[in-house]
């Protein structure tokens, strides 16, 4: 983030997101959910919020070098929300941020907490360089705000220099990334209109035929062409699936686990509008945006339905049989850290074996869908091997009548992407 509010809207955006942190702290929901739809100074709420997310760890961290007590949660809202500004908000000045945050205790916890978190913070201006010193010496799960246990994960899946490399990239602000609609524009009139409008897109190192990353603060709203579907949002991650699923002009399609769309626009968009595309998701509140996305694309051959891709017995789908399926199924989440750094929070040996249950489920339902010959496609955007290769593994063990085409899996930082992974199988008896 590179702009400063105004100083009219700081105290109001800074409130707004003291109250979701300590909603986030109490309850664990999804941080995204409980942001209001309209804000004063959006971006900088925003940039709180996501920010001590992201840091909890650090900030908690740093929080208990000096309290002795845990305060209670719109308090240590509050308190992290100052520290976060002073320890990585290199545009926020010292007395900005201490100043700020003793407002916002002020308004929403009253003046006796005022004197406790100014006392903290100005310690920690005073004591900055005692505080980097033992910060440098802390374990790397408090210095990239990681949970051990996903750290000793990775460095058992991928050894020491790499967990590292993808706990750093995991603490990087995401670019937004667009993909022109190729059957709508081309890259060259896209990037002629872009310039024309101000906005210095470049190409993304890891597609730049087919994907531009936006500069900070552009609201993709603004962006031209949006309102014609000249574009989708999509990290170029999600293309190797679709490249895997090998999608042509006529041929049946289903995205089982469709929303918010942008593979499933990829794909009407290499089917010409020829064949059919059926895009189904279970969540009305998914379904929403997966209709929206739709309607700006206007691409006649999709068909978007409600069912639940778990079941076998699906209304939605009756007895229709599939040349392609895409299982763009649930999961950890562990390779888009960077886009939900609250999914780190939430990562548990529980929580894996219940997503590889869901997953295996969806597998066996979606899989007797798929005509003779044709193509399946199971993908994630999870680094844990059993939700990716052993999973696709133990399951083919149990299906002999499928065959493992080929399988791709993108570790960030070296993919320049998101993590994902992706297995195709072709049904052959």
């Amino acid at each position: 983030m590179n702009q400063k509010a105004s100083s009219s809207d700081q105290p109001f955006v800074r409130d707004i997101a003291a109250d979701v942190i300590a909603q986030w702290l109490e309850t664990a929901d999804f941080p995204d959910r409980l942001l209001p739809e309209v804000m004063p100074d959006r971006a900088l709420g925003m940039e709180l919020v996501f920010g001590v997310v992201r840091q909890r760890r650090m900030l908690e961290w740093t929080m208990n070098l000096y309290v002795h007590h845990k305060p209670e949660p719109l308090v240590r809202a509050c308190l992290f929300l100052g520290l976060y500004q002073l320890l990585c908000m290199d545009f926020v000045p010292d007395y900005a941020a201490v100043n700020e945050t003793v407002a916002t205790v002020k308004r929403l916890a009253g003046a006796a907490q005022v004197r406790f978190v100014n006392g903290v913070l100005r310690r920690l201006v005073r004591e900055r360089p005692v505080w980097q010193a033992a910060f440098a010496r802390a374990p790397l799960g408090v210095r990239e705000s990681h949970p051990d246990f996903l750290i000793h994960r990775w460095r058992r899946q991928f050894g020491d220099a790499r967990t590292e490399a993808i706990c750093r990239w995991d603490n990087q602000r995401p670019e937004v990334v667009i993909r022109p609609n190729q059957g709508r524009v081309t890259m060259n009139l896209f990037q002629g209109q872009l310039k024309q409008a101000g906005i210095e897109a470049v190409p993304h190192p890891a597609a730049p035929e087919e994907c531009l990353a936006l500069p900070s603060g552009v609201p993709v709203e603004q962006v031209p062409g949006y309102a014609e579907g000249w574009f989708t949002v999509q990290d170029p991650a999600t293309l190797a699936a679709i490249r895997l699923l090998d999608v042509q002009p006529g041929v049946c399609v289903l995205d089982a686990c469709a929303a918010p769309g942008g593979k499933a626009l990829l794909m009407a968009e290499k089917m010409a509008g020829e064949g059919e595309l059926v895009a189904m998701d279970c969540h009305e509140d998914r379904l929403a945006l997966l209709r929206a996305n739709v309607a700006r694309l206007a691409w006649p051959n999709i068909r978007v339905v409600q069912g639940d891709a778990a079941q076998a017995e699906n209304p939605a789908l009756g007895g229709q049989q599939f040349d392609r399926i895409l299982l763009d199924v649930p999961c950890t989440n562990t390779g888009v850290l960077r886009r939900r750094p609250d999914a780190r929070w939430r990562f548990s040996d529980v929580r894996l074996a219940q997503q590889v249950e869901t997953q295996r489920t969806i597998l066996d339902a979606m899989s007797a869908r798929l005509k003779l010959g044709g193509r399946l496609v199971y993908s994630t955007c999870s680094l844990e091997q059993e939700e990716d290769s052993k999973q696709i593994e133990a399951w083919l063990k149990g299906h002999p009548a499928f065959a493992l085409l080929e399988e791709s899996l993108l570790v960030p930082p070296e993919s320049h992407t998101d993590g994902a992974y992706a297995a195709a199988m072709e049904r052959r008896s």
